[in-house]
Order: structure tokens, then sequence, then C-alpha cells
């Protein structure tokens, strides 16, 4: 008696690898990135730069000899902000930046998570666009935070300028008014954000060369003081024009009457190379990366 002969079982399909919406990987970086307690203790610190300017110009009246951005500041609150910006775009808000590129790549790879978003249906042109969007944040945040305690602190420690209709002195020797100097804040918060994000660009590079967040601090924050001391250099003047730090005391200019913004608008377009560079960078070598 013949057995019966049983066909082969068809193969079942493999489940097909969804990708998870942008929007949702970004909120998700989002949150991620505004929960951690060094993001919060880092825009915690920016914070207080323009509220101890404030205290310090309030109690002493300002550094002797009543010249540059902070003597500017006594008996003149809106110059606060544009001072702390400026003050703080020399080192710290740098800092931040690259503290968050950091993390975003190398430090997922110190901690042996990249491997999983890699091989995650994500796709590696969406993981960059998320990790490059949480640098974002904080280069946007950093800003912001100075800006906003900025005009706070200003109003409520320094005062308005006395026995005037304005709320800012120039210094040309003008006055503006309310509506106009809270302009120019906005102008300096926003060429901020561009500087920083060209910062943010060149430091994500590095973080996704590498596996140690402290090369990628040490690389940017050695790069910008070397730019400085090059800068500093009469005989290298040649040289300025490729510099990212060059120009980056430009946002005083916007005390100035009329507004001078040559110099906001030169540093800008070189922070879009270096932002553009950076960017590149990374896209070729996360594409290339083994997992």
């Amino acid at each position: 008696m013949r057995t019966a002969e049983v066909a082969p079982a068809a193969p079942v399909p493999a489940p097909a690898r969804s990708t998870a919406p942008l929007g949702r990987l970004l909120l998700a970086e989002l949150r991620w990135v505004l929960r951690r307690p060094r993001t919060l203790v880092v825009l915690g610190l920016l914070a207080l730069i323009p509220v101890v300017v404030a205290i310090g110009v309030s109690v002493t009246g300002g550094p002797p000899g009543g010249r540059g951005l902070v003597a500017a500041v006594a008996g003149n609150g809106l110059v606060l902000p544009i001072a702390s910006l400026t003050l703080a775009l020399a080192l710290l808000l740098p800092l931040a930046v690259s503290m968050a590129a950091a993390d975003a790549i190398a430090g997922e790879a110190a901690h042996g998570t990249l491997r999983g978003l890699l091989l995650a249906p994500v796709g590696r042109l969406r993981l960059v666009a998320m990790k490059g969007f949480g640098v974002a944040v904080v280069a946007v945040a950093g800003p912001l935070v100075i800006a906003v305690i900025g005009v706070l602190a200003g109003v409520v420690v320094v005062g308005a300028v006395a026995g005037g209709d304005g709320a800012l002195i120039t210094l040309s020797g003008t006055t503006l008014g309310t509506g106009e100097a809270l302009a120019r804040v906005a102008l300096v918060a926003v060429w901020t954000m561009g500087q920083l994000l060209a910062v943010g660009a060149v430091a994500l590079a590095i973080s996704a060369l590498t596996e140690h967040p402290l090369v990628v601090l040490a690389s940017v924050l050695g790069g910008l003081i070397v730019f400085g001391v090059l800068g500093a250099i009469p005989s290298l003047s040649w040289l300025q024009p490729l510099l990212l730090t060059s120009g980056w005391g430009a946002g005083a200019d916007a005390l100035r009457d009329p507004l001078v913004t040559d110099g906001m608008v030169e540093s800008s377009w070189r922070a879009l190379a270096y932002l553009v560079v950076g960017g590149g960078v990374t896209v070729v070598w996360m594409l290339r990366r083994d997992a």
C-alpha cells in the first residue's frame, strides 16, 4: 500500500522591515536630549552667565575704564544679552554643543548601543538626521536660554536706560526703542545659533570617526583654541577667511547705529561652509561604517 505523498509547505515570506517615521525618531531624540541630566546642567550653567554679569555690573558699576561690552551694560540692561552671548560664544557654548555631538555617535559606540541602531530598521540617513537634530537642539537652546535670561536679568537687575525714552543706548551713542532693541538681541541670538550649528556639524563628523567622546571634545575645543591663536597673529592674516572663529566678535556690531551686518553675514557664510563639509563627512562615513 503506497503512502500518499505530502506536498511540501510553501515557504512563509519573511515579514517586511518597517521603517520608523522620521517624525517619531526626531521626537524620541528630542526627549532623549532634553531629559539628559548633563544637558539640563549645561543649560542651567549657561543661564547663570547673564545673571552673574548683571550682578557684577550692578555691584561694581562695571570694569575699570568703562570700555567694552561689559562696561556698556551698566544702566543699559538690554546690552546684557548681547554681551553674554558674545562671552559664551568664546568657549562655553561650543563646549555644550561638542558634548552633545560627542554623546550622539561616539557615546553610543562607547556604550555598545550604536551597533543596534545601525542594524535597526531606521536607515542610516535617518539615523544621521536624528543625531544631527539632537545636536541642533542644543545649539538652538543654548543661545535662546542666554538671550531670554539676559533680557530678564537686564531689565530686573541692571535696569533700563536712565532718564531717556529709549530702551538701549548703542555704542554709537544713539538710543533705540524697546522693539528695535529686542530685534537686535534676537538677531545676535540667531546668528550665534548659526555659528554653533557649524561647530556641531564638525563635532558630529569627528564623533562619527571615533568611539571615544573625549576625543571629540579635545579635538573641537583644541581646534577652536588653535584657530583663535592663528587669528591673533598679524602675519597670518591671510588665514582669517578660513578660520571658523574669525568674526565671532561681530555680534557687538548689533550695538552700533546704523546697524552693521557685514561681519555677521561673512561669518554666517563661513559657518555654512563648515556645516556642509561636516555634515557631508558624517553622512559618507556613516553610510560606509560597519555595523
